[in-house]
Formats: C-alpha cells, structure tokens, sequence
C-alpha cells in the first residue's frame, strides 16, 4: 500500500507524541536518571520498539513515515529500504510494505567475508538506500550501518528516525552528508506531557534543563559531559 496523503507537519509530529504516551514508552525520571548507550546520563527514556505492539498506532506511524519521505524527499528517489539489526528491521519492513520498495536489513558486526558481508537481502551496485531507525539521539548508531551499505556498493542519502532526540543538531548527518528525515522530537513530547500536566513542575523544569543543555545536564549527573558526534 503506497501512503499518499500529506498531514501537517505539526500534526503529525504532536500525535506522535501524544501515542507514545497512550503506550507509556516515555519515562521521566530526574532523580534517578537513565545511562544512555553513550555514557550520557538523562532525565529522559524513550522505547520506541513498542509501537510495534499496537497495530493501529504503528499503522499511523507508518502512514505518517512515508508521508514525510514522499513530501520531503521525492516520490521514485529510492530502490529499497534498509533496517539496522535489531530495531530498524521491523520498521525497516513496515515502511518497505507502504511505498511498495524492496527491503534488506543491516548486521551490527559482518557475518564472513566480502562485500556484502554486513547486508541481508539483494542490494544491486548502486542502489539508492533509505535507512531507517526507530529513533536516534545524534546519528552514531545510524551511520554505522549507512557506512555499511555504502561499502557494500549501496548509495545513502537519506535517513528517517521516527523519533529525534533533536538536542545536539543534525551535525553528525550534515558532516555524512545524510538528509535525516523525523516525525517528532522530545520538544513534542513534553509540549503534551506540559499540556496534560503529565508530571509535576519539578521534573519538567528538569528534563527543559535537560533538553536546553544535556551534556551539562549529564555531567551534573554523574554521566558523560563531552560527546563525540
């Protein structure tokens, strides 16, 4: 099925949030905060992974992935789509299934020699990739497996997380020359935990702090305050 309507920006990304939260993949906790892959600490967690345990939910997601890729990339700019092991492969296949592309996924690590030793599925020399991931904080995990692909011969010049964490900038893309495509960012997210008072002032004000400056915020807490981008 080929998704072809175009909701509002805005719109899309504040449903996002608000079905994020109607799952409870969003955790607040300032007081104990969550040691990110990265050694960052934050005030913030986010499982995207279980949008895939509603299907009306991860329906939308998808409809709204695809329109924002049709909108803001092109409607015949891709020849398949790839998703990084583990999370990106559903999604990966989701969205593959929506604009009617073929899919390969990622290995995290090579699997025996050669060229395509990293990729599962048929990518021809040449192909123009779309890499997908659930959600991404400042590209590190993504790039592994775009720098994958175009060893293996594949062309990557764009990406889509459906989730950003949007607080260190697209430096990391701009630099890889990526286009990142997003749905919503952790500003959408507390806009509706602010706007349904979701959580005290106190643990808003914190994970705001957070979002302004987090590798200050990390720092203050016992994680990382320098990041490699």
């Amino acid at each position: 099925m080929i998704q072809t309507t175009f909701p509002d920006r805005a719109v899309m990304a504040e449903l996002l949030a608000k079905m994020l939260w109607e799952i409870k993949a969003v955790h607040f906790n300032a007081d104990q905060p969550y040691k990110l892959s990265s050694g960052m600490a934050s005030p913030v967690y986010i499982d995207c992974r279980k949008l895939l345990s509603f299907p009306r939910i991860r329906s939308t997601v998808m409809d709204f992935a695809a329109s924002t890729l049709l909108r803001d990339a092109g409607f015949e700019q891709f020849d398949c789509i790839a998703g990084g092991e583990t999370a990106g492969i559903p999604f990966a296949a989701l969205l593959a299934d929506r604009l009617g592309l073929p899919m390969i996924y990622v290995r995290k690590q090579p699997k025996g020699h050669g060229r395509n030793a990293q990729i599962e599925g048929n990518m021809p020399e040449g192909s123009r990739v779309l890499v997908i991931e659930d959600l991404t904080t400042a590209g590190g995990s993504m790039f592994k497996f775009i720098d994958a692909i175009r060893a293996a011969g594949g062309i990557v010049d764009h990406g889509i997380a459906l989730f950003f964490y949007g607080i260190f900038g697209e430096q990391r893309f701009g630099d890889g020359k990526v286009r990142l495509h997003h749905i919503a960012t952790w500003r959408n997210v507390l806009a509706v935990a602010k706007e349904q008072k979701l959580f005290d002032d106190k643990t808003l004000s914190e994970v705001e702090a957070f979002l302004d400056a987090p590798l200050a915020w990390s720092g203050r807490n016992g994680g990382v305050s320098e990041l490699s981008l």
